[in-house]
């Protein structure tokens, strides 16, 4: 199975199955969860629609005393990819601190969008996702990167019906011209980041290939093409 991937990302040329608890002890290798203080921290990137909330739902079921910190929220109002510092600042420092994070990211203010961004003391296990959650900027301040490949196309199919349905963006024609508009910004950020070439572990996002509940397809980064 190879993904026809977005610009400038080498394709996987392999995969392999794994149990999600198989996945788990993968990204968490190397964690020290018996202290207190800093939880460990995982990014999960990935292009829009590709796959990345997914992953993080089903690593929140099987690891407990997991938090969730979705990249949309700090990014909320904000220009796009001009957040780094955002999150930075407001949630991974705290964290590696080993404090507890009640953020509110200055658009929410400006725009009186109630509530925090939340991740009380004593988690073992962060998970970061959104598009760009791995940039280059926050390298030392993640523990380990996840890049969820997809098939472009399959991804635009998914994160446009999504997007449709939940008229986040207005209606549907308001929602397509925002989609091209973001990818308009998205497609360079991760052209230039590369976030694919610093990920510990590659996902599959969009596979059509029938696979049990349980299990998931990864990839070493080492396994994915380099001649594209």
């Amino acid at each position: 199975m190879v993904f026809g991937v977005g610009p400038g990302e080498p394709p996987v040329a392999e995969w392999r199955a794994v149990r999600v608890a198989d996945l788990v002890a993968r990204i968490l290798d190397g964690a020290d969860l018996a202290s207190a203080g800093a939880p460990w921290i995982v990014a999960v990137d990935g292009r829009s629609g590709g796959g990345k909330s997914t992953l993080a739902r089903r690593l929140a079921e099987a690891v407990p005393d997991l938090a969730i910190v979705h990249v949309d929220d700090v990014a909320w109002q904000a220009p796009m990819f001009d957040w780094a510092g955002l999150l930075a600042d407001g949630v991974l420092e705290p964290l590696r601190r080993g404090e507890a994070v009640s953020y509110r990211p200055p658009a929410w203010e400006v725009h009186d969008r109630p509530g925090v961004i939340a991740v009380p003391s004593g988690r073992k296990l962060v998970i970061v996702e959104g598009v760009g959650a791995g940039r280059r900027e926050l390298t030392g301040l993640v523990d380990r990167l996840i890049w969820v490949q997809s098939d472009y196309a399959e991804a635009e199919r998914r994160g446009l019906a999504r997007d449709i349905a939940s008229e986040v963006n207005g209606d549907a024609q308001a929602t397509i011209e925002f989609w091209h508009s973001w990818m308009a910004a998205e497609i360079p950020f991760l052209q230039a980041d590369r976030p694919w070439d610093r990920a510990h572990i590659i996902v599959a996002g969009t596979s059509a290939l029938p696979q049990p509940p349980d299990e998931m397809l990864i990839a070493s980064p080492a396994l994915a093409s380099r001649s594209t």
